[in-house]
């Protein structure tokens, strides 16, 4: 469905054909102006007015978004973004990596993990199957579709396993 097609939208569109018929929208019996008054030429029209409206909206809102995200002050930092003393002691606080989903890689088919690395826009792919073949495929199912912990051994073995392909990466 296109954006401008909201529910009060389409039935306005359903009572308005239902009260011209399809014809002059304005009630005339002959019609003066068949070209603009017609139910056809008028909803399109009246459709181009609404994409304007909502683009016209959207850009509001994004102005609004814009001069309030540039109006506040950043509370992480005492001194502003950029006081150093804030900001190292910001990044030793943080931790070294962020695990973002565990999957089936699509090329080997063999579990692994996606990491995002803090302060970068790095996303690392380990491989963690040496550490499942404990784990019951249920339990792996479930940690790599819903999110469910891992048995207590394994998370240990996997966070290992992250832990040393986030510092090699960080070594080269």
């Amino acid at each position: 469905m296109p954006k401008w097609a909201t529910q009060e939208r389409k039935r306005h569109l359903v009572r308005l054909f239902l009260k011209c018929g399809g014809f002059c929208v304005f009630g005339h019996r002959p019609c003066p102006h068949p070209e603009a008054h017609h139910y056809e030429p008028f909803i399109d029209g009246l459709i181009r007015e609404w994409v304007t409206d909502d683009r016209e909206e959207r850009e509001a809102l994004w102005k609004a978004e814009r001069a309030r995200m540039h109006r506040e002050p950043d509370t992480r930092f005492r001194q502003g973004r950029f006081d150093t003393v804030a900001r190292a002691e910001f990044l030793a606080q943080q931790p070294s990596y962020y695990l973002v989903a565990m999957g089936v890689d699509a090329f080997t088919f063999r579990p692994v993990a996606k990491v995002r690395i803090p302060s970068t826009d790095t996303h690392l792919f380990v491989d963690i199957g040496p550490t499942l073949p404990g784990v019951g495929k249920n339990a792996r199912r479930k940690a790599s579709r819903y999110g469910k912990p891992l048995p207590k051994e394994a998370r240990e073995t996997v966070e290992r396993l992250i832990q040393k392909a986030v510092a090699d990466w960080w070594s080269r």
